[in-house]
């Protein structure tokens, strides 16, 4: 596990570098989800891919960016899943952006995720690694050193909640509009990785992407996105369900599934429950 930490912090430092110098214009291609990707997408794409193909132990990876998975190398036994720049439409208008890192042992599933990680590129550059405990390092002087450790609070005061509103069920509208009237603050960039990040450094809250009209299903995806960061939660103290049940219980059909997805604090999640088991 260690050659993927530093391979991730390796490519977390060129992203960077990438970000401050590269052109973020758009280029001729589509990603998996038919959007136009940015030239930057597909550069920091390029980073992590060539910075895994150093390392031995990854057998399989798998980018937001490509439609299917790439083997590596024969003996490796990690499958690595990830976003190489959530939020990257943010660039241009110098908003925090992320990469997220889902580490799977023998096969891409939630249920062989063993490691999850994001790096978050904002006024400082910080990068959340969970295994066991959920630990934070910042970037100084060219090497990432470690901070603290992260915990959630039982209850939290941020609502981070996603998907157009026009789209959303009556009965998810009044969720949301419900931990407002209770005096929670409003933390919603269009960054999964940031807003996510907010959250859990500031002691708990709720972020949720529900299913909506237009996405049935979600728009966030499994194993680059839902997983990785309810596992991260789930480290932190915290949970993460689509609605009812956990998120890391979920199966996947395919590398690019997506999911309905709440994040949060204990009390937060266990309000989504109670409204959602009233669905049906």
């Amino acid at each position: 596990m260690r050659d993927i930490f530093n391979a991730i912090q390796k490519s977390a430092i060129r992203i960077k570098e990438a970000i401050d110098v590269k052109d973020i214009g758009y280029s001729q291609q589509e990603n998996s989800s038919g959007e136009t990707q940015l030239q930057l997408d597909i550069q920091c794409d390029m980073i992590i891919e060539e910075e895994f193909s150093n390392v031995t132990s990854v057998h399989t990876i798998a980018s937001e960016e490509k439609e299917h998975a790439q083997l590596m190398h024969n003996e490796g036994k990690y499958f690595i899943a990830y976003d190489p720049l959530d939020g990257s439409s943010l660039v241009d208008v110098n908003l925090s952006v992320g990469s997220i890192f889902g580490i799977y042992e023998g096969d891409f599933g939630s249920q062989n995720m063993v490691a999850a990680c994001y790096v978050v590129y904002g006024p400082r550059v910080e990068m959340v690694f969970a295994e066991n405990k959920t630990k934070l390092y910042l970037l100084q002087a060219g090497a990432f050193e470690f901070v603290k450790e992260i915990r959630l609070k039982e209850k939290g005061n941020l609502n981070a909640p996603g998907g157009t509103q026009q789209h959303w069920a009556p009965y998810h509208k009044e969720l949301v509009d419900s931990f407002f009237a209770e005096g929670y603050r409003l933390r919603y960039s269009g960054g999964m990785v940031p807003d996510l990040h907010q959250i859990l450094l500031k002691g708990g809250g709720l972020f949720s992407y529900p299913g909506t009209l237009d996405k049935p299903n979600g728009k966030l995806r499994k194993l680059f996105e839902v997983f990785p960061f309810a596992f991260i939660y789930e480290k932190s103290g915290g949970r993460a369900i689509d609605g009812k049940g956990d998120l890391m219980k979920l199966p996947h059909a395919n590398i690019h599934d997506t999911a309905i997805c709440f994040f949060g604090s204990n009390y937060e999640i266990e309000r989504v429950k109670e409204v959602y088991a009233q669905q049906g």
